[in-house]
């Protein structure tokens, strides 16, 4: 763990603090304890190619090594690979590496997302009409991307702006089947009525038909079917298979589904939505995925809805205030059916303090969203101290909103 999160470590056996990044020292502390199989996560891990180092030292993988995780950390290459094999879905796009092309491409499209390549926590896509204000702005941030190198890697993807509603398909993948997950939607913006910067995601919610409530089955399928086409063009590609998590970020626009970006691992906070409701089990599906011999049947979720909101720190993300001590009630928690799961935290001595990313996630499940949403809600009033969250996530008035934000699209 980089930091010592009470989470992980009630659950461990043994842990340790010290540099996720490290490939070798995680390899040689797995192997002198016998590890049998490893699930390195999340996205800079990947980058760094801890999941290598495990094979070398002759550990069992179910995550993508680093260059199957390219896809996630070099969007260029994910738009590069949809583009060649001419997998649908695939947005209008430009990648530069020198500022003048990009001005010329902003022009030529007009409204736009600007994205760093490489990675940037979530939180470095900018579109035209939200956090910039126009072309001249877009122009500006894409030679900031270009001058300042956001991301790590010397290039920056323009794309078409689309409208609609984005969410999220996570899948297993053994490198030829894929088996999907619940769908669900995160919500980006920082605060109530998904206004402010972007983040690395403040809350999500899935159904229990595990579809969402303005998306439909064709939209599913049409989301699975472009996962599939991914995993099969990254092996025709490079003559490697892809074994692990990728999951799809959509948009549902009203000319059908769009990819906006593939990540090779669990979402954050979407890992909380669906995980909980997984009844096969877990460490039987990651040998499967390392064998190559996964099957649909292998994989089966609750009929049941859930949601997420995460306790943030004060001026998160634009400035984070740091190093808070917060007072967690978790009997409280789980008397009002609550699930609570520590994220970007620090445990000294007993106290649990803030650092400058998300905090702490509250789950709620039950029969629909309403009810897994109260639920959740509920319980995120037995977190004290300088943390706030999106009460909005979830609720009625929300996803009406987007109901008839889709209809009106698709009319």
């Amino acid at each position: 763990m980089g930091n010592r999160n009470p989470g992980i470590a009630r659950l461990a056996k043994e842990s340790i603090v010290g540099d996720i990044l490290n490939g070798k020292a995680i390899a040689k502390w797995a192997k002198e304890r016998g590890v049998d199989i490893g699930f390195p996560s999340p996205d800079a891990v990947l980058e760094a190619g801890v999941t290598d180092a495990l094979i070398s030292a002759g550990i069992r993988c179910a995550s993508p090594t680093r260059d199957a995780a390219r896809m996630e950390w070099d969007k260029s290459f994910g738009k590069k690979l949809m583009e060649k094999y001419r997998i649908k879905g695939c947005p209008k796009f430009g990648i530069f590496s020198n500022e003048k092309d990009a001005r010329e491409f902003i022009d030529e499209l007009g409204d736009v997302a600007i994205k760093p390549s490489g990675l940037t926590g979530g939180k470095g896509v900018k579109v035209t009409g939200e956090q910039l204000k126009g072309k001249e702005e877009a122009k500006k941030y894409a030679a900031e991307v270009l001058e300042k190198r956001i991301g790590k890697v010397p290039s920056v993807v323009i794309e078409e702006k689309l409208e609609g509603e984005e969410f999220t398909l996570q899948a297993f993948s053994d490198g030829k089947n894929i088996v999907g997950m619940p769908l669900v939607q995160d919500h980006k913006k920082a605060y109530i009525g998904d206004k402010g910067e972007n983040t690395g995601g403040m809350g999500s919610y899935s159904d229990s038909d595990h579809l969402l409530p303005f998306l439909t089955k064709r939209d599913y399928e049409e989301g699975i079917g472009i996962l599939k086409k991914a995993v099969r063009a990254f092996e025709d590609e490079t003559g490697k298979q892809f074994r692990g998590i990728l999951y799809g970020g959509f948009m549902a626009t009203k000319n059908g589904i769009y990819l906006l970006e593939f990540n090779c691992r669990f979402g954050d906070p979407e890992a909380m939505n669906v995980l909980p409701l997984l009844k096969s089990d877990f460490v039987s599906i990651l040998e499967k995925i390392e064998e190559g011999r996964l099957k649909e049947k292998d994989v089966v979720f609750e009929r049941k809805a859930t949601v997420c909101k995460y306790l943030v720190p004060e001026g998160y993300p634009e400035a984070s205030i740091t190093n808070k001590p917060l007072s967690i009630d978790e009997e409280g928690i789980k008397l009002v059916g609550a699930r609570i799961y520590y994220a970007s935290v620090d445990e000294i001595e007993g106290t649990v303090y803030t650092k400058s990313s998300r905090s702490i996630g509250i789950l709620g499940i039950g029969k629909s969203i309403y009810e897994a949403e109260k639920i959740a809600e509920k319980g995120t009033s037995f977190v004290k101290g300088r943390v706030r969250h999106r009460s909005d996530i979830g609720t009625e008035t929300l996803i009406q909103k987007r109901i008839r934000h889709m209809k009106e699209l698709r009319k």
